[in-house]
């Protein structure tokens, strides 16, 4: 099969770690007999300085004619002072508006290796912790109408309108359960709805929803639970479903149990391709160039590109497989290292993910 991939590496330590996923893309592509071509373009702040804007027309009709986006990451402090509109983030919102993208996905998952480096008991982390946050990502209340700040009886009010269609609910549903069917077959839908009408009419449309997957078993949870039950008992999630402002709160929950943002991948899906696969970290602009960035997210990033963005299952478990046997045998990045552990830089973690796919 032919794919190709848009390579967004963006700035600071972006070009470094986006390198080491397209190595790792190539080898997959020779293990399994793909042929993946690749074409690298500007966006966020390296893009403002060569183009003027953080998201260039280029750009965009490069992504939207890709099977598959793969981001480094955006922004840094030298872009602070510049337009709010021009903004290296915008570029990153812009890319997700273009490309028609509704649902992340934020796996969470503590590595038996790095156990020690969850902030969780060690007796909750015994127990495992291997779950998915499928959050919405273009409605809500950060988009609704009304919106903005009055003044009303000679006093200033702030107004933010959580609003949900019935079609915005179904279609991140949907996605949800087809995940679940791919996993473990558990799904937890995640609302106010004892509150918020819009919960009530979420709570309702998933349960509808639920008839047409009778192989997933649903439930649902008030979000003030989940966040509790997130570092209570992680074990009993598979996959977590929820609006736009519940994912964003539980989604970084959820990653900091794992102790280590430098592995956590995500995914922005929409109907159809391209997504857009990157690393939930910053740019951290003071490693950039100094070959110490740690590169498995983004290597885990082009794990779920192949998996949930090309349909490659198997290729995607290889990558994750081959992660998770340089990290069993005792390579470390300096963010993951405790005292007294040898590390390896970006380069070198990725050239031994490498030999674990070609052996």
């Amino acid at each position: 099969m032919n794919y190709t991939v848009c390579v967004l590496p963006g700035d600071g330590i972006g070009p470094d770690i986006t390198a080491q996923a397209v190595n790792v893309l190539q080898a997959v592509g020779k293990r399994f007999g793909h042929e993946l071509s690749f074409s690298e373009h500007a966006i966020g702040g390296t893009a403002i300085d060569s183009a003027g804007h953080p998201l260039p027309r280029e750009t965009t009709e490069a992504c939207r004619k890709a099977d598959a986006v793969l981001l480094g990451a955006v922004g840094g402090p030298k872009w602070d002072n510049v337009d709010h509109d021009l903004r290296p983030e915008q570029g990153l919102l812009g890319i997700r508006k273009a490309l028609g993208l509704f649902a992340n996905l934020r796996p969470s998952l503590i590595y038996p290796e790095l156990a020690q480096s969850s902030c969780l008991r060690p007796d909750i982390v015994q127990q495992g912790v291997d779950l998915m946050v499928l959050r919405e990502l273009t409605g809500g209340i950060y988009f609704g109408r009304p919106k903005g700040v009055r003044t009303h009886d000679g006093q200033r009010v702030g107004i933010n309108s959580m609003v949900y269609t019935e079609e915005e609910i179904k279609r991140i549903g949907r996605k949800a359960f087809e995940i679940a069917g791919q996993r473990r077959g558990r799904l937890c839908s995640v609302d106010k709805a004892n509150v918020l009408d819009v919960s009530r009419l979420w709570r309702e449309v998933i349960t509808e929803l639920a008839q047409e997957y009778p192989q997933v078993e649903l439930s649902h949870m008030y979000v003030d639970n989940a966040a509790m039950q997130l570092v209570r008992d992680p074990a009993q999630f598979d996959v977590i479903v929820t609006g736009n402002l519940f994912g964003d709160i539980l989604s970084d929950e959820a990653a900091i149990i794992t102790g280590s943002i430098g592995l956590l991948p995500s995914a922005s899906l929409g109907q159809t391709r391209p997504g857009l696969f990157e690393p939930v970290h910053g740019s951290a602009p003071d490693l950039a160039g100094q070959d110490t960035a740690n590169p498995l997210a983004t290597i885990l990033s082009a794990a779920m590109l192949c998996k949930y963005g090309l349909g490659l299952e198997k290729e995607g478990q290889a990558v994750e497989d081959a992660v998770q046997a340089v990290l069993r045998q005792g390579y470390r990045t300096p963010d993951l290292a405790s005292a007294g552990e040898e590390c390896v830089g970006c380069s070198a973690i990725g050239a031994l993910v490498l030999e674990q796919l070609q052996s």
